[in-house]
């Protein structure tokens, strides 16, 4: 009967048996942490301390602490979508975030945790709003009488042939702009104009080599009738 009260004093008082901010429980001993960027080598006892050694390379602990090993640093998976925007120290980790052409998909206080490539467009669309490393990219699509590729930040209207003196081949869609050609009536004045130039030029060489050997005959007489002069 004597021990039952003494019992349960013993059971109160280690359910509100508390170490300060800066300790850890071991036992009923309350250690005291080791600072960012260290951790605990052997925990306290009655006799000594709590005895601390440096964060290994690739860890890092950013708060005092009583555990034994710090945690691995992150790592910036460019495969992912990331890229390193502050190194990993022991005191601290690294910190990520999206690679050109990403956007964060899962942000915290200490960076990016994964990444996710912009959107592309479809032809037919334009890219009414370009991603951020924080948005994704927007796409609206074309009106009539304009056009996109999908690479476009807005729509072009359509080449109008008319204004160019050309025929329409194909009218223009959302996605390719209207296709323009030369009128036939013209096609067929430059084939007269090339034809007529052609003929023009044969003439004009066969008067070259016409008059060309009838002058060269009356000036040297004797080359083509050498033989009978020389009789």
């Amino acid at each position: 009967i004597i021990m039952l009260p003494i019992l349960v004093i013993k059971v109160f008082s280690g359910l509100t048996f508390t170490c300060h901010l800066a300790e850890y429980q071991i036992g009923n001993e309350c250690c005291p942490m080791c600072l960012p960027g260290s951790r605990v080598r052997t925990d306290c006892t009655e006799f000594r301390s709590t005895s601390c050694r440096p964060c290994l390379e690739g860890t890092y602990m950013n708060k005092a602490t009583g555990l034994k090993q710090c945690f691995p640093c992150t790592n910036c998976d460019e495969g992912s979508g990331l890229k390193i925007k502050r190194l990993c120290k022991t005191t601290s980790d690294t910190v990520c975030e999206p690679l050109e052409g990403f956007y964060c998909v899962d942000p915290s206080d200490n960076g990016c945790g994964a990444a996710q490539k912009h959107r592309s467009c479809e032809p037919g669309q334009y890219i009414s709003q370009k991603g951020t490393a924080s948005t994704d990219s927007v796409c609206s699509d074309c009106s009539d009488g304009s056009f996109s590729d999908g690479t476009f930040p807005s729509c072009r209207p359509h080449t109008q042939c008319e204004t160019k003196n050309l025929q329409l081949l194909k009218p223009g869609t959302t996605s390719t702009d209207a296709e323009c050609g030369e009128h036939s009536l013209n096609k067929t004045i430059i084939w007269i104009s090339v034809s007529a130039s052609v003929v023009l030029i044969v003439i004009s060489a066969a008067v070259v080599f016409y008059f060309k050997d009838n002058i060269t005959s009356l000036i040297c007489p004797g080359k083509i009738y050498g033989n009978s002069l020389s009789e």
